[in-house]
C-alpha cells in the first residue's frame, strides 16, 4: 500500500481505483452503522473517497492506511449525522424517513414476518443513534466492521482498556433502550 501511495502521489492517479475497490466494502459497512440507509451510505462512500483522494498527501504513514481511512470514514458519518436530512444529497422534498426506508414485500415473503423484522430494525437503530457519540462509533466500529478492540483503540485515538468500558455502557445502553421498546410494542 505504501509504493500505490507514492505512486498516486507521484501522478499515477489511476492507481487509486485499487485502493477503492480494497476498502469500499469496509466504509460502506461503516456507513451504514451510521447512516442506516444504503442509497446514503453509498452516498457517503462515494464522498469519504473523494475526500481521502484529496487529502491522501496529508497522510503520513504514523498509522496503517485503512485505521486512516476509518477514522475519515468516522467523523464523514458523525457530520453527516449530524445535518438534518433535508440538507442531505439526494434529498429531494416531499421525502421523509419512512418513505427512505420503505421496505418490498416479495410474493414469497410473509408480510407480517417482514414489518416485525423491520421493526426491530428501526429499534436497533433508534437505541444505536441515542447512544453518546464516543459509544456510538466504538459499537458501531465492533459490530458492522467486526474490528478488534486494538484496531477501535487506535481509530480512536484512545486506549484498549477506553475502548472496552465504551463498548460495555454502549452495550449495556442498548439493552435498556430495547427493552423499553420491547415493552412498548
Amino acid at each position: 500500500e505504501d509504493e500505490i501511495i507514492r505512486q498516486i502521489l507521484l501522478g499515477n492517479k489511476e492507481l487509486y481505483r485499487e485502493l477503492v475497490l480494497n476498502y469500499q466494502k469496509m466504509v460502506f459497512s461503516t456507513c451504514m452503522g451510521f447512516v442506516h440507509n444504503k442509497d446514503d451510505a453509498s452516498d457517503l462512500t462515494q464522498e469519504i473517497f473523494i475526500q481521502a483522494f484529496l487529502s491522501l498527501k496529508d497522510f503520513k504513514g504514523k498509522s496503517s492506511f485503512s485505521t486512516w481511512l476509518y477514522r475519515i470514514a468516522v467523523n464523514a458519518s458523525l457530520n453527516r449525522i449530524k445535518r438534518p436530512v433535508r440538507t442531505w444529497p439526494g434529498y429531494h422534498k416531499g421525502d421523509n424517513e419512512d418513505e427512505r426506508t420503505l421496505i418490498s414485500v416479495a410474493d414469497n415473503d410473509d408480510p407480517e414476518k417482514m414489518l416485525i423484522q423491520q421493526e426491530h430494525k428501526r429499534w436497533v437503530q433508534k437505541a444505536l443513534d441515542s447512544l453518546p457519540e464516543n459509544q456510538r462509533v466504538a459499537i458501531v466500529l465492533s459490530k458492522y466492521d467486526d474490528l478488534s478492540q486494538r484496531e477501535i483503540a487506535e481509530i480512536m485515538d484512545t486506549s484498549e482498556g477506553a475502548v472496552e468500558a465504551l463498548l460495555q455502557r454502549a452495550k449495556a445502553g442498548l439493552r435498556k433502550k430495547l427493552s423499553h421498546f420491547r415493552k412498548n410494542f
